[in-house]
């Protein structure tokens, strides 16, 4: 079960607010994966798209369903704003497939490990990503039986294994095609899951300290007994407030 208290979630944005999106990617991920909090190493290794399918599970939990999202046109630049449903990518990208894929082309025969969070991460740091990505990916490769490195793979055998990897593990690259209103061009996005609902996120904790704050001030309670109102307490409680 995800994490939905005040507190603990509060206490995962204060954590988060001087880290680096990576850093923040992994706290929201210890709140939707609380039986792995623990074991950040272990969040680490499991795939890019299980990860964000747990990022839209913990979204649908907090914050409900309904996400509204705003795109600029590619095309003639006009802002579109549109609706999505968190709970349906939540079970659409939750599907768990074969982490490793296998890859025969022109004598080439390629097993290839779809990219865990840890992998992206270090590959990033790598003047070569996609090669430092394929070294530590590519479970083995040969070409007519004869075993050769990850780095001598030839390009088209890359494309090949970017391919499988894509269809097998096809949350890892969350995008949007959206037709403008307009202009009727399509603009492909991708969704970042984890920075869109570290904003929400950011937003919320921001409104819940001013709650506190005028709760405080007006019924002298402490911040661990306001944060255990239930929210419609707690509104209920700043109606009552504001009518003073």
């Amino acid at each position: 079960m995800v994490m939905t208290g005040a507190a603990d979630v509060l206490a995962a944005w204060e954590a988060g607010t001087g880290r680096a999106p990576a850093g923040r990617a992994l706290l929201l991920h210890q709140a939707a994966r609380p039986d792995l909090a623990g074991d950040p190493a272990a969040l680490l290794a499991l795939p890019v798209g299980e990860r964000e399918a747990d990022l839209f599970t913990l979204r649908r939990a907090l914050f409900g369903d309904l996400m509204q999202v705003r795109l600029a046109c590619r095309a003639c630049g006009e802002d579109m704003e549109f609706e999505l449903d968190a709970g349906e990518f939540a079970r659409t990208l939750a599907e768990r497939r074969d982490p490793v894929v296998r890859v025969a082309e022109s004598g080439w025969e390629v097993e290839f490990r779809v990219p865990a969070v840890a992998d992206l991460t270090a590959a990033a740091r790598d003047a070569d990503p996609r090669r430092a990505l394929l070294a530590r990916c590519v479970v083995s490769a040969a070409r007519d039986g004869r075993p050769v490195p990850a780095d001598e793979l030839p390009a088209g055998v890359q494309r090949r294994i970017a391919e499988a990897a894509e269809t097998a593990d096809p949350a890892a690259d969350v995008a949007l095609n959206v037709a403008c209103p307009d202009c009727g061009e399509a603009t492909r996005a991708e969704l970042d899951i984890a920075s869109y609902l570290w904003t929400e996120l950011d937003a919320w904790a921001r409104d819940l300290l001013l709650d506190v704050h005028l709760l405080a001030t007006a019924y002298g309670w402490s911040e661990p007994e306001i944060l255990a109102l239930s929210p419609l307490r707690r509104r209920y409680y700043l109606e009552l407030c504001a009518d003073v």
